[in-house]
């Protein structure tokens, strides 16, 4: 869509910039003076950091942005967003009372609980910025590979003090969101943050930083008092002098009595800001020198423009505003979560013209503000997200192979597998943080190369990794950052509705380093992203890397993570089937299948380097049939090996996940030699099985019934005998099995930090080898 061809009058913009005020701030107001919650606890909310950005997102909505522009904004200027969604049509009315309510407004922008339509979700500060910056390199890799979408800008508005994110930096430092002339991030340079003043003149170190970047740089400082100051015989020294004052010092000047602002303000100034603000009263002096730019709206439309004008590289604006501005509160270095008085909420409702029967009204259809609003409301409509038939993922490649194999190097060939199909292939796209080859995606990237925007030549040819760049490439390769590995992944993993197309995003990176990129893969699991990451290689299996790179808790975390199905096979074949079933999963989210439920959300596969004996797995399949086994290895378990049963003789189970499974059917067999009989299963995915449990279990207390057991336990688990679980993780990740099952459950694991050594050390001081297992099973049965 066009944009808009002609700019709102800057007078008719701050008319609908008071009512977005007036909404933000009452939103607040009502959550906590008017909502009885009975809990005691505060409902709170950021009337001041809402404030702060009204001019800015007036502009944007009111003028600026086209249907096609995606936008991330600040967590605590929310009530703001949903004011401006309430004026165009967009969030229906009843909602303007319910910020922070059960099923209400969320206290920050959501993509998938909040009522009215959120590009990006934000919150976790840092991340909403970076966000866009990676929608905009997913979006230029589909324009790429399936043609250019219409143009979107991608805009981000964040406070000046989360550039104190480090992600911030990782993000804009990246190799990958160079030269991204489509993407505009607006700093809400207020100087505030939550428990202070930003000390010192940070605004030389951060334009320095992000110019280094390659980004342009625009600054909107000043307002047109201001300006028209400088401009005058004695401005420049007037000038001169505001640019070098402190934060702390600038700030202060807010909320005081004019009389005050000038003995502040001048408090060691030269002479010739003397002389020239002795020809102001105390007034006009205190409302020139906090005269911002960021609350002008035509500086605030002029510098996005000058950002559309520059199309090779991101741009970032520096708004100049005040924490509160329009408000009691503006400048006071406690506003954060400061509130209005009731008094103070009337005395505003009064000064916009509004009256207790018609404060919660839309604009007046009949005035300009309430044309202009219908206007942008039909400019900035969207197309509903298209239906598509889902892409035609096989249940299996066929990958076999009769030697002994790890996982890592299974999931390459099988990568390479999907490459070749028709449909599939060219819907993968792998990213990885400076690990591709190391994490054996260098075959697929053989295949498909790697992208660039523009082809690049080779300096340094590579005869077993073909790295060529071109903007047909599949793999998208990033600096060591594994923030920026999850940033990306959650993007391509959206692209569906950022840039209406589809992809299979897989990335790949060392296991214990997925907690590195934590605060990044649970934005985007919490954003609803679809994507594949498989962690590797994993746990003290990696015994010569040492504690730095061995994971214990990672399984605990793919367990636990909401919108994420942890899994951790140990045979090739297995994998195969699991891996095109998530990838299935994502191509059609809404899809049934055997599992009885409908997953939506990443998948990560935890793997290892360790190569596993493939006999045991076919022993599997021939007995259970590749149906029957398929059906299990999906749903999180089967018997690996069914020892039988004969009356009187004493039975165990030992369960165990990945690279530990060798040392379990080892200790299987000299059980049987001492008349124990031990079935093993192998849990493919403790998440599967530990979600299929908790369903059942809510299912008995909503309706007050006895809970049932999930047929994944049943079909896998005999049970009444007890069970010890082998696990190269923290040993609590699959302890609740004893629970699931009503046995006693003696749970082996790593619960310390590792060291070097070979894998046949670090299981021995971890008890995993096969006389620690035998151990724990008869403890097990003394248990019983």
């Amino acid at each position: 869509m066009p944009h808009t061809p002609e700019r709102p009058d800057a007078h008719l913009l701050d008319e609908v910039a008071q009512r977005v005020l007036w909404l933000a701030t009452r939103i607040v107001d009502a959550a906590n003076r008017e909502r009885i919650t009975g809990d005691g606890v505060k409902v709170g909310g950021h009337q001041a950091s809402s404030a702060s950005l009204v001019t800015t997102m007036t502009a944007l909505w009111f003028a600026h942005l086209d249907a096609a522009d995606r936008i991330s904004v600040k967590p605590h200027a929310s009530p703001a967003f949903h004011a401006i969604q309430y004026l165009l049509g967009n969030l229906d009315r009843s909602y303007l009372t319910r910020l922070r309510d059960f099923g209400g407004l969320q206290s920050y922008p959501s993509r998938t609980k909040d009522p009215d339509h959120v590009d990006f979700s934000t919150g976790s500060v840092g991340l909403g910025p970076a966000a866009p910056l990676f929608a905009a390199v997913a979006r230029r890799y589909v324009d790429a590979h399936f043609g250019p979408r219409p143009a979107s800008r991608f805009i981000a508005l964040l406070g000046d003090a989360e550039l104190d994110e480090g992600n911030i930096w990782e993000a804009v430092a990246d190799p990958a969101t160079q030269g991204l002339g489509n993407v505009m991030w607006v700093v809400d340079f207020n100087r505030q943050s939550l428990d202070r003043v930003v000390p010192g003149i940070r605004i030389q170190q951060w334009r320095a930083q992000f110019a280094a970047a390659g980004w342009h740089v625009v600054e909107v400082k000043y307002g047109p008092r201001l300006h028209a100051a400088y401009g005058r015989p004695g401005g420049a020294g007037l000038e001169a002098w505001i640019d070098a004052m402190t934060n702390e010092r600038y700030q202060s000047l807010f909320g005081m009595a004019p009389a005050d602002v000038r003995e502040r303000f001048l408090d060691g100034a030269p002479d010739d800001v003397r002389t020239f603000c002795a020809t102001l009263s105390d007034d006009e002096l205190a409302s020139l020198v906090t005269d911002l730019g960021g609350h002008d709206v035509t500086a605030m439309l002029n510098a996005f423009a000058a950002c559309d004008a520059v199309t090779d590289r991101p741009s970032v604006v520096f708004a100049y505003t005040v924490k509160g501005w329009g408000l009691p509160l503006a400048g006071n270095p406690r506003n954060h979560s400061a509130l209005l008085s009731g008094e103070q909420i009337d005395a505003l409702r009064a000064r916009v013209g509004l009256t207790a029967d018609t404060e919660w009204d839309r604009l007046d259809p009949t005035t300009a503000a309430g044309q202009l609003a219908a206007l942008r409301a039909e400019h900035l409509r969207r197309d509903p997200v298209q239906t598509r038939s889902p892409l035609p993922v096989p249940t299996a490649t066929g990958l076999s192979s009769a030697k002994p194999m790890s996982t890592q190097e299974a999931f390459g060939r099988i990568l390479v597998g999907l490459s070749r199909i028709d449909g599939v292939g060219d819907h993968l796209v792998t990213t990885a943080p400076d690990v591709a080859t190391s994490t054996n995606l260098a075959g697929f990237i053989n295949r498909t190369g790697v992208f660039a925007p523009e082809e690049r030549r080779s300096w340094s040819p590579d005869p077993l990794v073909k790295w060529s760049e071109s903007p047909a490439g599949q793999h998208i390769e990033l600096g060591i950052s594994e923030m920026n590995l999850f940033l990306l992944l959650g993007m391509l993993g959206l692209t569906w509705d950022h840039s209406d197309q589809l992809l299979l995003p897989v990335g790949t990176l060392y296991d214990p380093f997925v907690l590195r990129g934590l605060d990044a893969y649970v934005y985007a699991a919490y954003s609803g992203s679809r994507f594949v990451v498989a962690g590797t290689p994993s746990g003290v299996t990696l015994a010569p890397e040492g504690g730095a790179h061995q994971s214990t808790i990672t399984a605990s975390v793919g367990l636990e993570l909401p919108n994420t199905t942890l899994i951790e096979p140990a045979y090739a074949v297995a994998l195969d089937w699991l891996l095109c079933h998530a990838l299935a999963r994502i191509a059609d989210p809404g899809q049934g299948d055997a599992l009885g439920k409908t997953e939506d959300g990443a998948y990560y596969f935890r793997l290892t380097t360790r190569p596993l004996d493939q006999a045991p797995f076919e022993e599997a399949r021939a007995r259970l049939g590749d149906a029957t086994l398929r059906r299990q290895v999906l749903a999180g378990a089967y018997r690996l090996r069914d020892a039988g049963g004969d009356e009187g003789v004493p039975v165990v189970q030992l369960a165990a996940c990945g690279a530990v499974l060798p040392e379990t059917l080892a200790a299987a067999a000299e059980l049987a030699e001492e008349g124990i009989l031990a079935h093993v299963v192998d849990i493919t995915s403790a998440d599967r099985l530990y979600a299929a449990w908790q369903r059942t279990l809510r299912q008995g207390i909503r309706t007050a019934t006895t809970p049932s057991i999930p047929g994944a336990l049943r079909a896998a688990f005999d049970m009444r005998a007890p069970i010890v679980t082998v696990h190269d993780a923290s040993s609590h990740t699959l302890a609740w099995l004893g629970s699931a099952l009503g046995v006693p459950c003696v749970p082996l694991g790593v619960d310390a930090f590792g060291q070097s050594g070979a894998v046949a050390d670090l299981y021995a001081v971890n008890d995993l080898t096969p006389g620690s297992i035998v151990n724990a099973a008869l403890a097990a049965l003394a248990l019983r």
